[in-house]
């Protein structure tokens, strides 16, 4: 496989510097009004620049109209299409904060999000509807007083939704008169809610100065010009979908190429149909791709790289991914908390480094130990992290917020990782995950990529357990590949055991159809003990 080549930057890639998404999209259509945003797969539709901006400043009249202003969140609870990603540009565009909310999310989980994001309005699909009206209908039983509007549309409708008419806030803001003029860079854009292990989910205040910041990370990291196009394959609930494959395009020029979700069986046929130069996913997409047919039939000539992130791509499907389908693999990592990505490997193949999430992206970061003292080259601590694309804090959650960072203002992670002596970063687990077993550490993850490791698992997740004589005990949680429902325990034992040693070999293995995980896709340990 061939290093990748440099890229040249066109003019109409040049940075805008704008201070928000309003500002951006309002360049982006004088600049280049005719040119493709978004294409749809689903309904061979295209979105331009120009009719974005149009879209946006309709959308923001009727917003108003209905009784919203700056500072009010809009919620939008559909799947991928142009109208889903049209309503979440326009909401930031008018000064409103967007809510994607998760579609994998529980009833009672989607409940505490209408009724805890102070949500105003909420458009919905078909399929979504009644599992909104449901959740209203239980809230105002319990004695929600707030009125939301519930507006139905499609994914990938072409018209524009009308908007009913919202009573007016008990306490209006000095802007609310003054559309578009009065929106600053710190301003709340997007309100996400992400689901820890424990608790309810906290809901992320993200800027347009965060967003921003990450957006020009990512173009300038990935030397990505206005003839790249990316496939979305993503939520857009998701912070990468939302931020890396939506947004970031916005900033370079270029475009992307929506799809309804994920499919192992289109996935290369959509992205060669549109041409598309650069694919995001996460490692799960990576382990059923590889678990997948072949690319045959499909030209996939003008993909460039293929960036994963949201959790650690195991080293073995790193190279198996590149040798199967010849595409370089660039792994990054971030957290709904940074806007997406934190840390990048670098663009040029052979500066990579394989397991490693690779270097600071955009910011600073360090390893402390407990006491915050930084940790030196191969010592394992917690990943803290600073820098422009930092959350805001957590919505109405004050304590949580300051927990979040350190005295001097670093966002504590909770992952656990080291750095080597070349400043890439590796990550261990997470710090509540880690298994202590007879008073040794061990990092869950060290145990999922030596399952990985056998043919027959697809995905693999280890956990520690209660047990009286080591304090803590290993069951692994398997998902097998090619549809089986369980492998021969005695034989991955064996495989255990030749790969970790006695020490670090499950006691148990447990079968299952799926890892829990949550809205960024990283597995959810906790819930499997």
């Amino acid at each position: 496989m061939s290093a990748l080549p440099d890229r040249i930057v066109s003019a109409d890639a040049l940075p805008i510097d704008v201070p928000t998404l309003r500002a951006l999209i309002d360049a982006r259509a004088e600049h280049a009004p005719g040119k493709p945003f978004l294409l749809s797969a689903a309904q061979d539709d295209v979105l331009t620049f120009g009719a974005l901006r149009d879209d946006c400043i309709a959308l923001d009249a009727r917003f108003r109209k209905a009784g919203l202003r700056p500072g009010d969140v809009v919620s939008v609870f559909m799947g991928n299409g142009i109208q889903t990603a049209r309503l979440l540009l326009a909401a930031m565009y008018g000064g409103l904060v967007a809510n994607p909310l998760n579609l994998l999310c529980q009833p009672s989980q989607v409940r505490y999000i209408v009724e805890h994001s102070d949500t105003r309005a909420i458009f919905v699909a078909d399929d979504t509807h009644d599992t909104i009206t449901e959740a209203i209908d239980v809230l105002r039983r319990e004695g929600m007083e707030r009125d939301i509007a519930v507006i139905r549309t499609s994914p990938d409708a072409n018209a524009l939704p009308d908007i009913p008419t919202i009573p007016a806030r008990m306490t209006p803001t000095a802007h609310d008169d003054a559309p578009g003029t009065h929106i600053v860079a710190g301003d709340t854009a997007l309100l996400m809610y992400t689901s820890g292990t424990t608790g309810a989910p906290k809901g992320v205040l993200l800027s347009h100065r965060s967003l921003l910041a990450n957006m020009r990370n990512i173009s300038a990291e990935h030397r990505l010009s206005d003839d790249d196009r990316v496939l979305v394959s993503l939520p857009l609930y998701h912070i990468n979908g939302l931020v890396v494959a939506l947004l970031t395009p916005l900033q370079h020029g270029g475009s992307a190429v929506m799809t309804p979700r994920f499919s192992a069986r289109t996935f290369w046929s959509e992205a060669s149909q549109y041409g598309c130069t650069w694919i995001n996913v996460v490692p799960t997409i990576v382990a059923y791709l590889l678990n997948g047919e072949d690319a045959q039939g499909c030209d996939l000539s003008a993909l460039k790289f293929c960036r994963s992130a949201s959790a650690a791509l195991p080293a073995d499907h790193h190279r198996a991914f590149e040798e199967r389908f010849g595409i370089g693999v660039i792994e990054t990592m971030g957290m709904t908390e940074t806007a997406a990505p934190a840390f990048s490997n670098p663009y040029d193949q052979a500066m990579r480094r394989l397991g490693s999430i690779g270097l600071p992206s955009g910011g600073e970061a360090k390893i402390v130990d407990l006491d915050g003292r930084e940790c030196a080259a191969n010592e394992t601590g917690e990943l803290v992290l600073r820098g422009g694309q930092l959350m805001s804090g957590y919505y109405k959650r004050p304590e949580e917020t300051r927990n979040a960072f350190t005295a001097d203002g670093w966002l504590r992670t909770g992952d656990l990782g080291y750095r080597d002596e070349a400043g890439f970063f590796y990550i261990n687990g997470r710090a509540k995950e880690l298994i202590i077993k007879g008073g040794e550490n061990i990092a869950p993850r060290e145990i999922d990529e030596a399952l990985l490791r056998h043919p027959g698992v697809l995905e693999a997740a280890a956990v520690g357990v209660p047990d009286p004589a080591y304090g803590q005990d290993i069951v692994a949680f398997i998902v097998p590949s090619g549809g089986a429902t369980s492998l021969d325990v005695a034989e991955l034992r064996a495989h255990c055991l030749r790969e970790l040693g006695r020490y670090k070999t499950p006691r148990e293995f447990r079968f299952t159809d799926a890892l829990p995980r949550g809205p960024s896709g990283k597995v959810q340990r906790l819930k499997l003990v």
